[in-house]
């Protein structure tokens, strides 16, 4: 691949660093851990790594609330360390973006410390403090996103500061010149020590509506939803301004873009399809200047039907701005684990669909082997999300528990007690049991990575959708002269698929059951149950 384009057709892995492999036996992952497994994520055939933070912090929101911008947490090792991650994984041809939390700050950081010791002192304005209500209440109406008000008083100043998640969390006042200069010489401190592009976090929140208005009720909330999507976020997220702030910041990435490397941004956004396209941007000779990778989650939360599928990957299709590049998410830190929302069985066909549609696909760790979300006690919670808002199922312990490498103790990931308890299928669930399997969830993922670096029509080529028939989803991938076809078996029965479109002796390519890959097919051609296929042809008929 060139320079240019590794992040347009690479494949990205997310690594959470505290479940990923522990060096020194405290518990928890560190960069060191990392370093030891890069040679497990060659052998899967990703692209690049983005690793969640791993910046100092109290760890109110295990990295979330970050105390300093430009070291190591000692938790997770030194800056040395991480210059020498950087190194070795470049030595093994892999990328390395990190998380960039630009909303918000640790109430721990020295900005936020000088911002709230008195309404006069000159970061006062980095932050968003309002008066109260009338009644002494919050300025408005908007709400955290880990439940409850997002202003928190501030008694020594009379004053509410805002924080879309934690009080911990105090969010950054983009609108302040001086706020974007120093986040500007964040990225470039990173890009110095050689990262490759930056995820970033909440990016669509990083701009409040200057009057600081209430948000509207949402009319299709329903008791027992998440609280926190009681109000339309109107005016507290995707504000008009967004597209400037979005392009100042690519503009600090792309200087450090060469002949060698282009650097990457990706950016964290739930929201409606037309508003996630937005985030592309286009400036007036029209050229996108936005973020490369604006991510796709309509997976996590797709019906998984064969129609259902087909109309969101049109739709998509339809939406993307000439030249951008999509993108497809099955999962991560925090959203259920891909085999704990559909089964192992469609797990299987999810890891087909990701990595044959056009796009960058991103994998989450722990799903290569088909891990599943783990039943966590309440003695046992960590995350501030559950503890706050308890018994909604909205904890995101499940879907982090440690990696399984081995069913050495631990499963390999640790010498001490993991920081959160292991699923009990860790013995025969594991990467090394898995890669002497020849049917396994592993060898699947690394013979689908394989095929679509083989196949330029798989990791470059056009989509073409093609009529459902039934259960089956049905689409191809072109690229100049070859041509190949993707058929996903939905439904828990046999499926028989008849198109013109499948010349004699067609060659299966890959199968999710690993008995059938490299048959030669004959129309009709017969899919087994919950059955994915990828057939290829000499030419493009």
């Amino acid at each position: 691949m060139s320079a240019d384009d590794w992040w347009r057709h690479g494949i990205f892995y997310q690594i959470y660093p505290r479940s990923f492999q522990d060096s020194n036996g405290d518990g928890i992952g560190d960069l060191d851990g990392i370093r030891a497994r890069l040679d497990h994520l060659v052998a899967l055939g990703v692209d690049a790594v983005w690793i969640s933070p791993i910046y100092p912090s109290p760890m109110a929101d295990f990295g979330y609330d970050i105390s300093d911008y430009c070291d190591i947490d000692p938790c997770f090792g030194t800056l040395a360390g991480f210059d020498t991650l950087v190194s070795e994984a470049h030595a093994r041809g892999l990328k390395l973006v990190l998380d960039f939390v630009p909303n918000h700050t640790s109430d721990r950081h020295p900005w936020f410390m000088q911002s709230r010791s008195a309404r006069g002192n000159p970061r006062r304005d980095w932050y968003l403090w309002r008066d109260p209500a009338p009644d002494g209440g919050p300025p408005n109406n908007w709400l955290s996103n880990f439940g409850g008000p997002a202003w928190t008083l501030d008694p020594a100043t009379g004053q509410y500061y805002c924080h879309s998640f934690l009080k911990e969390q105090p969010d950054l006042n983009w609108r302040n010149p001086e706020v974007r200069a120093a986040m500007h010489e964040v990225l470039r401190f990173w890009l110095r020590r050689g990262v490759d592009g930056f995820r970033v976090d909440v990016l669509s929140d990083l701009i409040k509506d200057a009057q600081f208005r209430d948000n509207p009720p949402n009319p299709a909330f329903v008791a027992g939803q998440d609280p926190a999507h009681r109000w339309l976020p109107l005016y507290s997220t995707d504000r008009p301004e967004m597209p400037q702030v979005v392009a100042e910041m690519r503009r600090v990435v792309d200087a450090f873009s060469d002949a060698a490397s282009s650097r990457v941004l990706i950016g964290e956004l739930y929201l409606p399809l037309s508003r996630l396209v937005a985030y592309y941007g286009r400036n007036d000779a029209g050229v996108l200047e936005g973020v490369q990778l604006p991510f796709n989650f309509q997976l996590i939360a797709a019906q998984w039907q064969a129609r259902s599928i087909d109309r969101l990957v049109r739709d998509y299709e339809a939406a993307l701005p000439a030249g951008a590049a999509p993108n497809w998410v099955l999962g991560n830190h925090d959203k259920p684990r891909i085999a704990s929302r559909v089964g192992p069985q469609l797990a299987r066909l999810a890891a087909m669909l990701l990595l044959t549609l056009r796009g960058t696909p991103t994998l989450y760790y722990g799903d290569e082997i088909g891990m599943t979300d783990v039943a966590i006690t309440p003695e046992e919670v960590q995350d501030p999300f559950e503890k706050r808002v308890p018994g909604r199922g909205l904890g995101r312990d499940p879907q982090r528990t440690p990696m399984q490498w081995s069913d050495a103790p631990q499963a390999g990931f640790t010498t001490g007690t993991p920081w959160l308890r292991l699923a009990d299928d860790w013995s025969e669930r594991n990467v090394e049991a898995q890669a002497r399997d020849p049917a396994s969830m592993l060898t699947l993922y690394r013979q689908l990575i394989a095929l679509r670096r083989a196949q330029p029509a798989l990791n470059r080529g056009d989509y073409e959708a093609l009529e459902c028939e039934g259960d089956v989803l049905a689409y191809a991938r072109r690229f100049e002269a070859q041509r190949v076809v993707v058929l996903l078996n939905f439904g828990a029965g046999e499926a028989a698929w008849e198109p013109t479109l499948l010349p004699a002796g067609s060659i299966v390519l890959a199968s999710t059951h690993p008995t059938r890959a490299g048959s030669v097919e004959n129309a009709p051609l017969l899919l087994a149950p919950y059955e994915g296929v990828v057939i290829g042809f000499a030419s493009a008929p």
